[in-house]
């Protein structure tokens, strides 16, 4: 028998025990380049959510700045850089889900973008989709070699 293979709304919903903050090994704090000792919080992935739909239309946020309020949060050192990427994409994919389904209250994962303002590529839609609405919101979009970016993102970003 062959296991159902769960929608991105289930894995949202799927906190697997998370959060947890654990204390960062040796290898970690290399790679991370923080210290051995330090703590690192595994968010849930509704906690990446919740964050991202806080974002108001007209406003950004980074994924290193949503990495900052789960650490703050949590009173971690640093917040998962690997599990906050790929609960972000859970949040993006869930909400593309539910757009295409006709709903209306969807996380805006346009409003989340990597570190300098650049536009993900692997989010629902690509490239093309998010510049849309993000350039409906009136974000200026400019490409900068192969990347697109967001044109003075820095004074867009919230504050949470």
């Amino acid at each position: 028998m062959t296991k159902k293979q769960m929608s991105w709304q289930e894995k949202l919903m799927d906190s697997k025990g998370f959060p947890k903050v654990v204390e960062i090994t040796p290898k970690m704090a290399e790679k991370w380049g923080t210290k051995p000792h330090d703590t690192v919080v595994i968010p849930a992935p509704l906690e990446v959510d919740g964050i991202m739909r806080r974002v108001p239309k007209g406003k950004l946020i980074t994924i290193n700045q949503i990495r900052d309020a789960l650490a703050k949060r949590h009173r971690a050192t640093i917040g998962c850089p690997i599990t906050t990427g790929i609960f972000a994409a859970i949040a993006a994919r869930a909400a593309a889900d539910a757009m295409t389904a006709g709903k209306k209250d969807i996380t805006p994962y346009w409003r989340t973008l990597k570190q300098g303002g650049v536009i993900n590529e692997k989010y629902p839609g690509g490239i093309e989709l998010q510049k849309r609405l993000l350039e409906q919101e009136g974000h200026k979009v400019v490409q900068k070699r192969k990347r697109f970016v967001v044109k003075d993102f820095e004074t867009k970003v919230i504050n949470l």
